[in-house]
């Protein structure tokens, strides 16, 4: 071979050999995507569907409405026991519903918003039924109260079997069951109550 022959051949054997390495550091080698600007899955982001999402967003306004009538209590009744439990309902729930709203941000998703027609769905009570209660006394409101209230949690176990069937997060999960538990036992004791 002539020097200049081989010259030519180390020439383009150097070229090659700079493309072949230049391509090999870069993040686009294997796949043909850039990865240098892919993000990891935010956490709170991965692991949730939407039976999750109707979950935290059904049950705000559901605790919420129960806040209210455990609200109504104190100044409606004597009934010592009425008054605990309505204090346990309320010390349960407003922390689940700093939870649910913290889940819904995390996940970028808004809380559905006000129900102000509340109704029958999921043992809400009506726009009525609170009037009505909030008019009643003494032995008649405990009775309208634990009636309703029992009514209200028999919704929310609805809600949370439902979520802990068809949900997919660990976190909403957890929560669903923590909702029977407490619920379940709340029933219980509102039934005795009544009698």
């Amino acid at each position: 071979m002539t020097s200049r022959k081989l010259a030519g051949a180390a020439l383009a054997a150097l070229a090659s050999f700079a493309v072949l390495t230049g391509c090999a550091s870069s993040d686009t080698a294997s796949t043909g995507h850039d990865m240098s600007t892919v993000k990891a899955p935010d956490p709170q982001q991965a692991g949730h569907n939407q039976a999750d999402v109707t979950f935290a967003q059904g049950m705000i306004p559901h605790h919420e409405q129960a806040l209210t009538m455990a609200k109504l209590v104190d100044d409606r009744t004597r009934n010592a026991k009425v008054v605990d439990l309505a204090a346990r309902i309320q010390k349960a729930q407003d922390p689940e519903i700093q939870q649910l709203n913290g889940l819904l941000k995390g996940w970028g998703v808004a809380p559905s918003g006000e129900h102000s027609g509340h109704g029958s769905a999921s043992g809400m009570m009506t726009e009525e039924d609170l009037t009505k209660l909030g008019q009643a006394k003494d032995a008649a409101f405990d009775k309208q109260w634990l009636e309703m209230m029992v009514e209200h949690h028999e919704g929310a176990l609805e809600m949370a079997k439902t979520a802990l069937q068809q949900g997919s997060n660990a976190e909403v999960k957890a929560l669903a069951q923590k909702v029977i538990d407490g619920q379940q036992a709340e029933i219980t004791e509102m039934r005795a109550l009544l009698g």
